[in-house]
């Protein structure tokens, strides 16, 4: 049993913190200047100019396989990867990467939408979720009706991640009603939609700095050849999309918060009241205490998740755990070290307010706290998993 990270683990942390050092974090004071004025984080080419750094430095494609060009480091190295990047709130992922379920798509679609979006050339994005239909799929709603050779599709999906910048979407429709009432999981496709095709993207006001999209299909025709996988097969689909990114939004919350604690610790060193620095009195110090505390928790659960999926195990029951614990952890510890902070924290002077607005979706999106709960209680109570089964 390791409970250590490997010498090229340790290796690869070093190398991405210092790349979030060095070229990352000088952004933050330009990042957060931006945001106040109402202008896009970063400005027009600066995230490809820090994806081909990242590239030059090895960093391309961290999850995807070598015959695409990529590293193919696996998932505990993404974990990895993603707590030292969430360490800055600078909107940044390294290029060469593609949804996991596109890699269930045929050589010919892989030509058209796999590869381009790797080489960044494309930006997809994934759309299940429904006004009416978030975690609980037999109200999903967009249907797709066959007509000669095409599908029509028409609906609307809503609080899509990079909706309103993709070049297709991976959607989600009905092609079976009497299957899709029956189970409310059965009879749904999955269909590669480019945007050219006629579906229209809304920009969605939130209140991150982040801001998902609310999709449009008014009868759009989409040819046979679009179909990912089956036909009726698409909810197996949406559930590897979101188990894979249920337990990374884990790993964003680790990342932040030791950035927040570390923040915190030296601001309570020198912070003087009453002639001695914060950090002298106990109020301030339990609440250092415990959140470092939760943050191992948390990394711990987050790894676990992360090798289970590594070694070809059901990792669903893990990821649901990782989520509940990291997202709640994450909405703990800023809350913790904005009270630390003070007055100073509540401005917009320092990115802990930024980050507090942006720690209140993880408790939301990829499945809310109750559906993680209700996930993990139903998977222990009918026996699917038992206690200690991952130990």
């Amino acid at each position: 049993m390791q409970l250590r990270l490997t010498e090229e683990q340790k290796m690869v942390q070093k190398t991405i913190r210092k790349f979030v050092e060095k070229e990352l974090i000088p952004l933050e004071n330009d990042v957060l200047r931006n945001e106040r004025e109402g202008k896009p984080s970063l400005p027009p080419g600066k995230l490809k100019e820090l994806q081909l750094k990242a590239k030059e430095a090895g960093f391309w494609g961290i999850n995807t396989p070598e015959q695409y060009g990529g590293a193919d480091l696996g998932q505990m190295m993404m974990a990895i990867v993603l707590m030292e990047v969430s360490k800055t709130f600078v909107p940044f992922q390294f290029g060469g990467s593609a949804d996991n379920i596109l890699y269930y798509a045929n050589e010919e679609q892989k030509q058209k939408y796999l590869i381009p979006t790797i080489e960044g050339e494309k930006k997809s994005c994934f759309a299940m979720t429904e006004p009416g239909a978030g975690s609980d799929t037999r109200n999903i709603r967009m249907t797709a009706v066959k007509e000669g050779n095409e599908w029509i599709l028409n609906g609307e999906k809503t609080f899509i991640t990079g909706g309103n910048e993709a070049d297709f979407v991976m959607v989600i429709a009905i092609t079976d009603k009497e299957k899709h009432q029956a189970t409310g999981r059965d009879g749904v496709t999955c269909f590669i939609v480019d945007r050219d095709l006629g579906w229209k993207s809304e920009y969605i006001h939130t209140m991150g700095e982040w801001g998902p999209a609310s999709l449009v299909f008014d009868n759009v025709r989409v040819p046979e050849e679009n179909i990912l996988g089956e036909v009726d097969g698409g909810y197996n689909l949406g559930l590897e999309w979101i188990g894979f990114a249920r337990w990374v939004v884990g790993a964003r919350a680790i990342g932040a918060a030791e950035r927040l604690l570390q923040m915190a610790i030296e601001y309570a060193k020198e912070r003087i009241t009453f002639g001695k620095p914060i950090a002298e009195r106990q109020a301030i110090q339990w609440q250092i205490a415990d959140s470092a505390v939760e943050i191992e928790a948390a990394r711990w659960l987050v790894l676990n998740a992360a090798y289970t999926l590594d070694a070809g195990e059901d990792n669903r029951h893990m990821a649901s755990m990782a989520k509940l614990y990291g997202a709640n952890m994450g909405n703990r510890v800023v809350d913790r070290v904005m009270q630390i902070h003070g007055g100073m924290g509540y401005t917009r002077e320092l990115p802990i307010e930024r980050w507090y607005r942006e720690a209140r979706l993880w408790r939301i999106y990829d499945g809310t706290d109750e559906i993680q709960r209700m996930i993990i209680a139903r998977n222990l109570i009918k026996g699917h998993v038992k206690l200690g089964q991952f130990v």
